[in-house]
């Protein structure tokens, strides 16, 4: 009887999906966790990607992406300086949730197609592409929130993260969006970790 043999794609999103659910079980126990992550596991998140031509624009990307943005997000909220100088500090749950949970507005929001381009030889060939099919049209960020408190409540500064994550690279008007990273550092740091996992991580786009 012969092996089924996976793909190096297919390993690695397998693994961070099973990393995913380690460190949102481990960290997020609110009311109605479980039915959100119920939610995440009979849906698209583990196989989507995180756009259709820029940062994760694969497989499993939309997984990967949050967990290199939950690890950026650490990094920058246990920098010394912003507990010692700033007093800034979050619990962990309100951490993982922010970086975890931020583009639920991308769940069911890429569909596979294809489309037809000459190869190096001069031939047509058939070649896969993610399109976009919103069936949910509630904008970026708060879509997210809307999501997100669908199934569990979110805090006043889990709320603002999520909804002004992308930051001044959004529609948003620019004079809420430095309001929002005023008010709430966990909005500024969950932005930067954002750009930092997009931008550095996960490399420039792909042609």
């Amino acid at each position: 009887m012969s092996e089924t043999i996976q793909s190096p794609e297919a390993l690695r999103a397998a693994a961070n999906r099973q990393r995913f659910i380690e460190v949102y079980r481990a960290n997020i126990a609110r009311e109605g966790s479980e039915k959100l992550l119920s939610f995440l596991e009979n849906s698209d998140f583990f196989t989507a990607p995180a756009s259709t031509r820029y940062h994760g624009n694969y497989e499993g990307g939309l997984c990967q992406h949050s967990l290199n943005v939950y690890d950026c997000l650490c990094d920058i909220l246990a920098r010394p300086r912003m507990k010692d100088m700033y007093g800034i500090s979050y619990p962990d749950e309100s951490v993982a949730i922010a970086a975890l949970l931020h583009d639920l507005c991308k769940v069911n929001f890429y569909k596979k197609s294809s489309r037809n381009v000459k190869n190096e030889q001069g031939r047509w060939e058939s070649v896969p592409y993610y399109t976009i099919e919103d069936n949910l049209p509630y904008g970026h960020g708060e879509k997210s929130v809307y999501i997100v408190s669908g199934y569990m409540r979110l805090t006043r500064d889990e709320a603002f993260a999520i909804r002004y994550h992308m930051g001044f690279s959004g529609t948003e008007d620019p004079g809420n969006v430095g309001k929002a990273l005023e008010m709430f550092p966990l909005a500024y740091a969950l932005c930067v970790a954002d750009m930092e996992a997009a931008y550095f991580m996960e490399g420039s786009p792909k042609k």
